[in-house]
């Protein structure tokens, strides 16, 4: 895949985050700490925008009303991606059941018809994905052969990217 174009890296991001269920969400607290805690993603198809249960008086509920600027990270096998964007609190009925699984219901029991339960949509506004195929064995010989070598380490794809 050529990745200079956005159109084949934002295929390949999407490829890389597809498969991900996990994610680690920051936010930035009140006094500027940033808190990093792992969320479970809930629309896998990925079209620029990820989507979250939360409860509504959580904590990183109450860090996005003061600064939506969030970032949420993947990291899998042979690949890490790193996405920058803005959340907001979504509190649509119809979009919760939408998204309602037997996952989110083991951290809400009390059903998506509950109305502390609320989702943070994440509108991305840039990323950056590294992909390094053939995982920890591929990257380690590339790792071996550039030390032998004295030629640079080529880790496999890197690219930055602006989301639509």
């Amino acid at each position: 895949m050529n990745l200079d174009d956005d159109g084949a890296q934002t295929a390949k991001l999407s490829e890389l985050i597809a498969d991900e269920r996990q994610a680690m969400f920051t936010t930035t607290a009140p006094d500027g700490t940033l808190i990093s805690r792992p969320m479970a993603v809930q629309q896998a198809e990925f079209g620029g925008d990820l989507w979250f249960f939360a409860e509504a008086g959580s904590r990183k509920v109450e860090h996005l009303t003061r600064d939506p600027q969030v970032n949420v990270t993947f990291s899998g096998d042979d690949s890490w991606v790193s996405l920058t964007g803005r959340a907001s609190v979504v509190r649509d009925l119809t979009k919760k059941r939408e998204l309602w699984n037997p996952v989110v219901e083991a951290w809400f029991p009390d059903g998506k018809d509950d109305d502390g339960i609320v989702l943070l949509h994440v509108d991305g506004d840039s990323a950056e994905f590294w992909d390094s195929p053939g995982g920890r064995l591929a990257t380690a010989l590339s790792f071996a052969k550039a030390k032998l070598t004295g030629q640079p380490y080529s880790g496999g794809d890197n690219a930055k990217l602006t989301l639509p």
